[in-house]
């Protein structure tokens, strides 16, 4: 069974080091810590009274590592959750914020079960996942991974900018898509040829 910290460390892995990409909402980026959660969390990181692009790059790996522990899966209460959501969750929550469980939500809504579509990890959503991990363990995990690959596909549609990391250049499946399937078993993987004909309408 991996750790809260083990997962931590590969999404820190998966993240990388610093970057400052005009197309990104998320500005300067630090092994997958922004800029805005150093400002949310007030983390002057070089004591000059300013948090800004300096203090991203001054972060370390274990620094960032415990700020996902904390702020991104203990605080949005993912281990509530049941384990085989664990690190699917905890990595979308990385990347996406609340995004992440409304994506859950939905998925819960889909197999039957009635609950609100709020970003909040609460009672409702709890029971509702619980009660999808006894009745599909071996599935469940995959099935919120395909919903999230649908997420981030639709995404691309609605935001053109965003479509550099759905689809590489050459036409393959950019790094959203390959995060998404990391946390998907192999027999629903999407094809290269499926892959292109789902992004054949992009410019």
């Amino acid at each position: 069974m991996q750790t809260i910290r083990h997962l931590a460390d590969e999404i820190v892995a998966r993240e990388g080091g610093y970057v400052d990409d005009p197309n990104d909402p998320g500005g300067a980026t630090n092994f997958g810590v922004t800029i805005h959660t150093l400002r949310r969390l007030g983390l002057d990181l070089n004591g000059d009274g300013a948090v800004d692009a300096q203090d991203v790059r001054q972060l370390t790996r274990a620094q960032a590592v415990d700020i996902f522990i904390e702020h991104y899966f203990h605080r949005p209460r993912i281990g509530a959750l049941p384990q085989v959501l664990h690190a699917t969750v905890f990595d979308m929550y990385v990347n996406a914020g609340s995004n992440a469980v409304r994506i859950l939500q939905r998925l819960l809504i889909e197999m039957g079960y009635d609950i609100d579509v709020d970003g909040v990890i609460g009672a409702q959503t709890i029971r509702a996942a619980m009660a999808a991990a006894r009745l599909a363990p071996e599935h469940l995990a995959d099935a919120c991974g395909i919903a999230r690959r649908d997420y981030y596909y639709a995404l691309a549609d609605r935001r053109p900018a965003s479509r550099r990391y759905a689809r590489r250049r050459d036409g393959g499946k950019g790094g959203w898509i390959v995060r998404a399937e990391h946390f998907i078993a192999p027999r629903y993987h999407l094809t290269d040829a499926e892959h292109r004909e789902r992004t054949a309408s992009w410019v």
